[in-house]
Parts: C-alpha cells; sequence; structure tokens
C-alpha cells in the first residue's frame, strides 16, 4: 500500500495539473470505486460537475481536493481519495485509449488533461464529503479537513505534529513500537515500509515496548522516519511493481535505497549482520540483529 511519500508525491503532481480548474463532469465505470460516497455514483458524479479544485492537500495516507462552486469561494466540500492496495490518479490528453481498469474519470471544462482513477484490486475509493475543522491544529490555527478522517492523527512531516504529544502518547500504549508507528490514530502516514526504515536508523528493534521507550529514543524514531520520508521523496517514492506511479505514471526509484525492509539475508550497511525477517501481523518485519537486538521482553 502507497505510504506518505507515494501519496505526497500523487498530491504534488495533482497539485500542478488539476488546482484552479473546474470540472466539466465525472463519469463512475466501477460503483465499488465510490462505495463509501454513501448517496451513490450519480450523487458522486453530481456534486463534482461544475465546481472548481482548489490545492490538493494530504494527510498521512489520505488525499483531498477541496472544491468549491464558482460562486462560493469558500470551500465547504471535498473530493477525499485513498489510493487502496493499487489506486492509481492519472492525468493525460483526455482521447487517450482507456485504462484496462479505470474506475471513474473526471473532465475538466477547459478541454485540457482529465484526470483518471485506475484501481486494479479496488480497495481504493473516492468520495465528495463535507469539510470539518481540524481537531489536530497547527502553527495557523485550526484547517479544514474531510469529516471521515478528522480523526486521524498529524503525520510527521506536518506542521501540526506534535513530538512530545506522540512521546507521552507511545507511552501509554503499552505495544510494540512497531504496532504503535503503524497505528494511524497516534502518527499518520506511515506503513510496514518505512516503520521498518525508520527503526533501523533509530537502531531500536520492532518489538520493543513502548512503555519503555525514552523521550531520547522517541525522539530518534521520528527523526528517523522523517529522514527516510524526505528521502523517498526526491526519488518519487517506493516503487515495487507497476501498481505504484505518480499522476505522470512513472515509478519512483527508494526501492533502491532501503537499507531493511525487503533486505533479508542482506549485509546490514552499517555492521554487515544479514538482515533478518521476522513474521509480523500476516505480514514481514525487518531489522538487524547487531544493530537493532530484540528486546528480553518484547511485544510481538
Amino acid at each position: 500500500m502507497p505510504e506518505l511519500p507515494e501519496v505526497e508525491v500523487v498530491r504534488r503532481g495533482l497539485d500542478r495539473w488539476t488546482a484552479g480548474r473546474a470540472i466539466a463532469s465525472a463519469e463512475v465505470l466501477h460503483p465499488r470505486s465510490v462505495r463509501r460516497h454513501a448517496p451513490g455514483p450519480a450523487d458522486f458524479a453530481g456534486r463534482l460537475a461544475g465546481r472548481t479544485v482548489r490545492g490538493p492537500r494530504r494527510r498521512g495516507k489520505y488525499m483531498w481536493l477541496p472544491l468549491s462552486a464558482e460562486q462560493d469561494e469558500a470551500p465547504g466540500e471535498a473530493l477525499l481519495a485513498h489510493l487502496g492496495m493499487s489506486g492509481q490518479l492519472l492525468v493525460g490528453e483526455p482521447d487517450r485509449e482507456r485504462e484496462k481498469h479505470l474506475r471513474v474519470r473526471i473532465g475538466f471544462a477547459d478541454g485540457g488533461h482529465d484526470l483518471r482513477f485506475v484501481d486494479q484490486r479496488t480497495f481504493g475509493h473516492l468520495m465528495v464529503t463535507d469539510l470539518v475543522p481540524d481537531v489536530v491544529g497547527g502553527p495557523d490555527g485550526p484547517g479544514l479537513v474531510p469529516e471521515p478522517i478528522v480523526h486521524i492523527a498529524a503525520d510527521p512531516l506536518e506542521d501540526a505534529f506534535d513530538p512530545e504529544a506522540f512521546f507521552r502518547a507511545l507511552r501509554r500504549r503499552r505495544t510494540g513500537i512497531k504496532r504503535a508507528l503503524l497505528d494511524q490514530s497516534l502518527i499518520s502516514g506511515v506503513g510496514n515500509i518505512y516503520a521498518d526504515e525508520a527503526l533501523w536508523r533509530a537502531r531500536i528493534h520492532w518489538a520493543r515496548p513502548t512503555e519503555t521507550m525514552t523521550r531520547a529514543e522517541a525522539a530518534r524514531v521520528l527523526e528517523g522516519a522523517q529522514e527516510v520520508m524526505e528521502a523517498a521523496l526526491a526519488v518519487g517514492g517506493t516503487s515495487f511493481d507497476s501498481l505504484y506511479v505518480d499522476v505522470d505514471g512513472e515509478s519512483g526509484y527508494f526501492e533502491r535505497s532501503l537499507d531493511a525492509y525487503g533486505q533479508r539475508d542482506q549485509p546490514c550497511r552499517r555492521c554487515g549482520t544479514p538482515i533478518r525477517r521476522d513474521e509480523f501481523m500476516n505480514r514481514s518485519s525487518y531489522s538487524c540483529p547487531v544493530c537493532q537486538p530484540r528486546p528480553r521482553r518484547g511485544r510481538y
């Protein structure tokens, strides 16, 4: 599943291609892709037609396009998107061939590049929803976020993220540090890949009990997450197959720079010890047995 860097790469592309443009029409080709828009596909398409797209936003793994009608400059709704396992938001010439797994197509009044939601596995979704005050807040006061994600925590690249609050919440959780990093109500945008990478950088084992974490260790984990995400952003994110691409259909290259995730039996770049793979929540967790010693009483 795309994590924060991959979603941010797509958001930046959408900002370049959609901000300030008026929507002429929306076509839903597969109802599952708008399943969370409760009034149904016809209402989804009708509520987009005639609206103007404002600058796309993101929190964690979600992104949204604030909408406003031409006569109303205050956006009260947004097109919310979650890419799921294989979702792609692509822009291109409107007369190009339709993609095999095209689910939703949005055309613009200027007749230029259209926006298409392509999703092979149909785990992703789009919906039009109300914007509400952000309970997380930020340095400029509370902004607006889509109502369905108001419970999502700030992500580590946001100005609104509070490291001290994160540390206090960690100490209360009584779980393993990696499970905590995957909890989107605690910190958003971190998935399996970047959790492993952040913990490798912080030299902390994934099963370390959160209640034993020191403030300095929590800071190292956060710094590791921020560093690895910024590095991934610089090269377009991480692409393991053709399913994750940016809005131009291009893959990211951070896979080549991964230090832990997917590196089973490869030498650790710090100490040379083979990277270990463990089963974790029906997935995998990768760590260095020397740099990230297993805790005596871990939470697995």
